[in-house]
């Protein structure tokens, strides 16, 4: 799906309906902003009962750490 949006003179953009009924996204929702190069990646601020369960099996020990990478 390509749809476009225009920047207002507000700094406001709408999300076109195709993408909003898509992504099941409603009014009021909250949206965290992510620069990624020349863009920027949008992505829906989750709600705390969704990340019930996430790591579920996750081991506690021995995981890799952002000090561990090259």
């Amino acid at each position: 799906m390509s749809t476009t949006a225009t920047l207002s003179s507000k700094f406001q953009i709408s999300i076109p309906k195709a993408v909003r009924d898509e992504a099941h996204w409603k009014a009021g929702q909250e949206f965290v902003f992510i620069p990624k190069g020349k863009g920027v990646l949008l992505m829906p601020v989750p709600q705390l009962g969704d990340l019930a369960g996430i790591a579920k099996g996750a081991r506690k020990e021995d995981y890799r750490d952002r000090k561990d990478r090259y």
